[in-house]
């Protein structure tokens, strides 16, 4: 089993951590795992995706071609790499900032509305864990409950009073995904 996973928005919506956590989410459950991040300049607002690769055997290579799945913040995510998503994978984007539907049909895709059900939960910034949770329901690379144990290991010390926030948007991602009433 190999799945990759390409995260991409604005810098300052978490895309970059969102992808960490799914690393170390795969590295705790004794997965191989690479983390590729890739930004502009700007510390905020510019671009920022990255690319996680988790695997049973031996990664070739942290770079993919056609990802399993996609998480778009973003419009010009979506525009950038709704094309990449390989035949039968995952997209997923976030319907607060992105105007449109994807195009492909030979995908499945699901917009979210993460901006909304983060601000419901209190904090907008957790937009990011919305849609991992919203990814993981619908490509269950690793489960619910090891992303969980990811966060609460590794997320930093000066982080840590949002670990509570952390875990309730990623099961109202997952909710939404199910199809379940959330939040927002």
């Amino acid at each position: 089993m190999q799945t990759e996973v390409i995260f991409s928005g604005f810098g300052g919506q978490g895309a970059l951590f969102a992808g960490q956590i799914l690393a170390y989410t795969g590295m705790d459950a004794g997965l191989e795992v690479t983390w590729m991040p890739s930004y502009g300049p700007e510390m905020r607002g510019g671009t920022a995706n990255c690319q996680v690769v988790l695997a049973d055997d031996e990664i070739g290579s942290p770079v993919t071609q056609h990802p399993k799945a996609i998480i778009a913040l973003n419009l010009p995510s979506l525009d950038k790499f709704e094309a990449m998503v390989a035949t039968g994978g995952v997209l997923i984007v976030n319907s607060s900032l992105v105007n449109r539907d994807p195009t492909r049909t030979d995908v499945k895709w699901l917009m979210v509305p993460a901006q909304e059900i983060a601000e419901a939960i209190g904090n907008r910034r957790l937009l990011n864990m919305v849609m991992l949770g919203a990814l993981l329901q619908l490509l269950p690379v690793v489960s619910l409950e090891d992303l969980e144990k990811a966060l609460n290991n590794h997320l930093p010390e000066r982080h840590r009073k949002h670990l509570k926030g952390n875990l309730e948007a990623i099961h109202q991602g997952a909710a939404f995904a199910r199809g379940e009433k959330v939040l927002a």
